[in-house]
């Protein structure tokens, strides 16, 4: 680039990891000096992990929550109550209610959620699906737990005019979650009291 850099194998790997959410290139080059004096053995173990992943990952049938099988964990997991369905934006959403040990149901990751501005319409997400599970018959309660920006909530305005009209019970958490908060960064306890407490959803029109 302007020949900041000794190397330009140096170079290319800030410039890939500086691609990475939140790592400007000051933090990139310190990653990179970090991994240079690291054992061989120790680089080679975090490439092919990185690689295995990107390759090798699935995405559960079901609830689309990332698994190493076509079933997930949960899913799979004859303890969980199926016949509620908690409906989260991401993977990190998912494992943020888990961590307060008081849902015992399954989930549904929408992979989003609807955001005009950055281009995501209902059809880049998994509603469809979710609209696909209700009809089976087995759902009775759906936790609508996205993130309460107006984004989140324009995605359950949206999910409610899908299931209008099908026997099943729709809820959203409390609002202890603060408006415009992001759900993963909720401490558990006060994630854990707002799936607790959840409310009847109510659409606006």
């Amino acid at each position: 680039m302007n020949g900041q850099y000794p190397s330009q194998l140096l170079e290319k790997a800030v410039g890939e990891f500086s691609k990475l959410p939140g790592v400007g290139r000051k933090t990139a080059l310190r990653l990179v000096l970090h991994l240079l004096r690291q054992e061989t053995a120790t680089v080679e173990a975090l490439g092919e992990s990185l690689i295995r992943l990107k390759h090798e990952v699935k995405y559960c049938r079901v609830c689309h929550n990332i698994s190493d099988t076509e079933l997930c964990n949960l899913c799979a997991d004859p303890r969980r109550d199926g016949s509620q369905v908690c409906v989260v934006e991401s993977v990190r959403d998912v494992m943020a209610v888990e961590a307060t040990q008081q849902f015992h149901g399954l989930y549904h990751v929408l992979g989003g959620v609807i955001s005009p501005m950055d281009g995501v319409g209902p059809a880049d997400l998994q509603i469809d699906s979710l609209v696909e599970r209700v009809k089976q018959g087995d759902v009775k309660e759906i936790i609508l737990a996205l993130s309460t920006t107006m984004e989140g909530d324009t995605t359950n305005f949206f999910i409610a005019r899908k299931l209008q009209g099908m026997p099943v019970k729709l809820s959203v958490i409390a609002r202890g979650v603060a408006m415009g908060d992001e759900l993963e960064y909720a401490d558990e306890l006060t994630l854990g009291r707002s799936i607790l407490y959840r409310t009847p959803f109510e659409s606006p029109v």
